[in-house]
């Protein structure tokens, strides 16, 4: 999601950029246009400030940080950033969610095929089957990619041994989906 916010963060701010100063630096407070705090700069590098609002960490860039009497200044409040960062997320979850179903096809972080949606249960698990198995992932390891596809959250390589082969015929269940099904035989037992 990382993207996401550098994204939502630089269109909500761009309308009245600032120009770059001394005061954006590691440690620095600050502030919105009604003199509030809207948090911590921890860390400037490569033209990014990240602004810790305490909820969200957002990456800016040096350029949208004004200049004030106590330091460095953005045009929004604590409660207007950290609301747009809100939004922007749960747009995101909600496409992601959308696309995240039985049958789609999962690419990793760079871009390479891992599979398909197998199943997806109650717990927000999904099993990804592939040629070399299936791996078992949660509903925030997946993201859409720039271009809308459904992808997991690691490169190919770092993935790849976490597959685990299963034997022709065998259930493929997650571990929800096993303990309703344990929980449906008991109670049938307990009935004979």
């Amino acid at each position: 999601m990382k993207f996401a916010k550098l994204a939502v963060a630089a269109v909500a701010l761009a309308a009245t950029p600032a120009l770059a100063n001394e005061q954006v630096a590691a440690g620095a407070t600050v502030t919105g246009p009604e003199g509030n705090a809207v948090g911590t700069i921890v860390s400037v590098e490569n033209g990014q400030a990240v602004l810790d609002t305490g909820k969200h960490k957002v990456p800016l860039g040096v350029e949208m940080y004004g200049q004030g009497e106590t330091g460095p200044t953005i045009t929004v409040t604590k409660a207007q950033l950290d609301g747009m960062i809100d939004a922007q997320i749960a747009e995101a979850n909600a496409k992601r969610d959308a696309a995240l179903v039985v049958d789609a096809a999962v690419l990793s972080a760079d871009g390479q095929m891992l599979g398909t949606v197998y199943t997806i249960d109650s717990e927000d698990m999904a099993i990804i089957k592939s040629d070399a198995g299936i791996v078992t992932m949660t509903r925030d390891n997946f993201a859409l990619d720039a271009n809308g596809a459904l992808i997991v959250l690691f490169n190919a390589a770092d993935i790849a041994p976490s597959f685990t082969p299963v034997p022709e015929g065998a259930e493929i269940l997650t571990p929800a989906q096993a303990r309703a099904k344990q929980a449906e035989a008991a109670a049938g037992d307990a009935a004979e």
